[in-house]
């Protein structure tokens, strides 16, 4: 057999075993979580959450050790490890992603806002809903970086560029001034206890609830189901009306039309 057939025979034995591996582990690491949860919810959210990242990872990395021990000299090595390692590094970040989105899950299930006082329920809901947001955001953007880190081009650019920050942040700024105004204000509005999801408020001559707060956005549900989507920044430079800003509860107003003869007390 020559050594070319010899590697590729390697090779799928080894895709084999990580096959294998990856289910094993996958099972072995789900009877782990729901016997450490005895029954209770937050496992089942864990293994749905984790199931597909944490088998990703651990197949991209079987498949560069395979690769690694079927041509251990092969002339396109390089390149391939650093396919493997940006692969590794884009895996990774979903896997924390997913694990942020876990636990702000079990903090949103904590809070119940179905209950007659739900103001520090709503409260909490729209923090942990931003920061789950912003957090992602933070991960995303730092496997980006860690990934085009990894190219010597764009390394040796850095230099440079790190050499120019004063001119570049200024021009970025500048350019991004409404992003980053909106995003600013987003957080503002989710530690500053200004408005929450299922508030009630009165916006732009409209009546409705605050469905969402994103980093950019908040959308209104009107009272006859339509959506008004406002910047953030509306929220922090124009004056609202906030009808559960310190209450679950709502004032109404009731008008009956009633014969001058009837008794206010009946």
């Amino acid at each position: 057999m020559t050594p070319v057939w010899q590697s590729w025979l390697t090779l799928g034995i080894s895709l084999v075993a990580v096959v294998v591996a990856v289910i094993a582990i996958s099972a072995l690491a789900t009877l782990i979580v729901r016997v450490s949860a005895r029954g209770r919810a937050w496992g089942d959210i864990l293994v749905r959450r984790m199931r597909w990242p944490f088998r990703t990872v651990i197949g991209v990395a079987g498949l560069w050790i395979a690769v690694a021990v079927a041509f251990p000299a092969a002339d396109w090595r390089p390149e391939a490890d650093h396919a493997f390692l940006i692969a590794v590094i884009a895996a990774g970040a979903w896997l924390v992603c997913q694990l942020v989105l876990f636990l702000t899950d079990l903090g949103m299930r904590r809070y119940r806002v179905d209950v007659a006082d739900n103001r520090l329920a709503r409260r909490a809901r729209t923090q942990l809903a931003v920061v789950r947001r912003l957090v992602v955001v933070v991960v995303v953007v730092l496997a980006i970086g860690v990934i085009l880190f990894t190219f010597e081009s764009v390394r040796a650019l850095g230099a440079s560029v790190l050499a120019s920050a004063g001119i570049v942040s200024i021009v970025a700024g500048l350019a991004a001034q409404s992003v980053l105004a909106n995003l600013f204000a987003g957080i503002q509005l989710a530690f500053s206890d200004a408005i929450r999801v299922d508030d009630v408020v009165v916006v732009e001559g409209e009546w409705g609830k605050i469905e969402e707060i994103t980093l950019n956005y908040v959308v209104v549900g009107l009272w006859d189901d339509r959506r008004l989507v406002l910047p953030c920044t509306y929220f922090t430079s124009t004056p609202f009306q906030n009808w559960t800003r310190t209450t679950s509860q709502l004032l109404g107003s009731v008008e009956l039309d009633l014969d001058w003869r009837v008794s206010p007390g009946a």
